[in-house]
């Protein structure tokens, strides 16, 4: 497996500039086979999630190219195979976002359960709900699920969780479905957002996004269209603490709609980060002294749960205790034994809550990357740590972060990948 190795305690001073939304453009690269028509997205992460994505639709029959850095032109014409890849399934957990735009496209799906991060349990089951609501029927084997309808029709459906996933799941199908479809406690993020505003575009008939209510007035028919997918509020959030942990001075640029980083802005302002606003930039400047807190996760617009362990290590570095607790995923919290290898003070609660005691000075040492999100914290920690560190399963990083080490080097840090 790879790892990255990083020299720590070099303040990152320079440029970088945010990528496309990852949770945004995996949506939308599903949605694309909603129509036969070709579309252009433009602004699209190069990452290993996108990648498997694209290696999943090549297999049903999608005709997928890059045509520019970032752009990727999908021809969808030839979708046929409506079986999924077992094998690349089980790596993405996002795969579950093909399953109502192929059942609507084609009628019927087979697929085994997503993969993904090990971050808590995420039943599928809402996901079913919403479409056996619309008119699918969903059956299980020992291996698969098994979904197919004779016409989608229009419905009202109450999700029992804000579920970004189910809320897009739904959202792409009723697309296409006969009559008019209402989501009530639909989720509201803004990549949920910038989906419905994708579809739109393509004709569908959707309004209420980015409330908890959306309304979808199913058409015959979607077409092609060219789109610019928003940047990743994700990525503004993790350099601004690799920036503020190495007392740093970083200007983040293409930072996006400010209002996808409201809470995001609130929290770094409420840990004493000191910051300032540039247009669509963001600047990070060094900081004397951090301040403790309470980091909270909550469902769209409340704090970012992908956030929070970026957030925690800084944590380490404020005066007083925090606390840290994220409901969501029972799971987010494994990488803490990490932190404490490199000298953090943190008590374990229970599988949701955590105490951080700082400021604490950081050694680098041997670590394991978890998950995504939790592999960006630790890169942070080794970032702000005294001597060097060794990160492995970076691999789970790259699955959300383009060209992460190299991006770094850019800002000065001394971080090489080691296959």
């Amino acid at each position: 497996m790879p790892k990255f190795v990083i020299e720590g305690g070099i303040p990152l001073k320079g440029k970088i500039r945010t990528s496309g939304a990852k949770n945004a453009a995996l949506p939308i690269i599903s949605a694309t086979v909603l129509t036969k028509e070709k579309t252009v997205l433009d602004n699209v992460p190069k990452i290993s999630d996108v990648s498997d994505l694209i290696e999943i639709l090549r297999k049903g029959g999608v005709k997928i190219e890059w045509t520019g850095e970032h752009q990727l032109t999908i021809d969808p014409s030839g979708l046929k195979n409506s079986s999924l890849d077992h094998n690349l399934v089980k790596k993405l957990r996002a795969s579950i976002l093909l399953l109502g735009p192929i059942l609507a496209r084609l009628g019927k799906v087979t697929m085994p359960h997503p993969g993904g991060c090990i971050i808590g349990r995420r039943p599928i089951g809402t996901h079913f709900m919403a479409l056996e609501k619309l008119g699918a029927d969903i059956t299980q084997d020992t291996e698969n699920y098994h979904a197919k309808t004779i016409g989608l029709k229009g419905s009202e459906i109450f999700l029992g969780e804000a579920s970004v996933t189910a809320t897009e799941n739904a959202m792409m199908a009723a697309s296409l479905a006969d009559g008019k479809t209402i989501i009530k406690f639909a989720a509201c993020e803004p990549h949920v957002e910038d989906l419905a505003n994708f579809l739109n575009k393509m004709g569908a008939r959707i309004k209420g996004q980015g409330t908890h209510t959306i309304e979808i007035e199913g058409v015959e028919e979607l077409h092609g269209t060219k789109y610019s997918i928003i940047p990743d509020q994700l990525e503004v959030g993790t350099f601004a603490m690799a920036a503020a942990i190495t007392h740093g001075e970083v200007l983040i640029e293409n930072i996006g709609p400010l209002k996808q980083l409201d809470s995001i802005l609130a929290k770094m302002e409420e840990l004493g980060v000191n910051f300032e606003l540039q247009g669509d930039n963001l600047l990070v400047k060094p900081t004397q002294e951090f301040k403790a807190v309470t980091i909270k996760t909550d469902t769209w617009p409340g704090f970012p749960s992908d956030l929070q362990a970026p957030f925690t290590v800084l944590t380490t570095q404020a005066k007083g205790t925090s606390l840290i607790h994220d409901w969501l995923y029972e799971g987010r919290l494994y990488y803490v034994e990490e932190l404490v290898k490199m000298g953090a003070n943190i008590i374990i609660c229970d599988p949701h809550r955590a105490l951080v005691s700082g400021p604490t000075p950081l050694t680098g040492t041997k670590i394991i990357s978890p998950d995504i999100r939790a592999g960006a914290a630790l890169i942070i920690a080794a970032l702000g740590a005294k001597g060097k560190s060794e990160i492995d399963n970076i691999q789970l990083v790259e699955r959300g972060y383009e060209k992460l080490e190299e991006r770094l080097r850019n800002l000065g840090a001394r971080i090489g990948r080691v296959e």
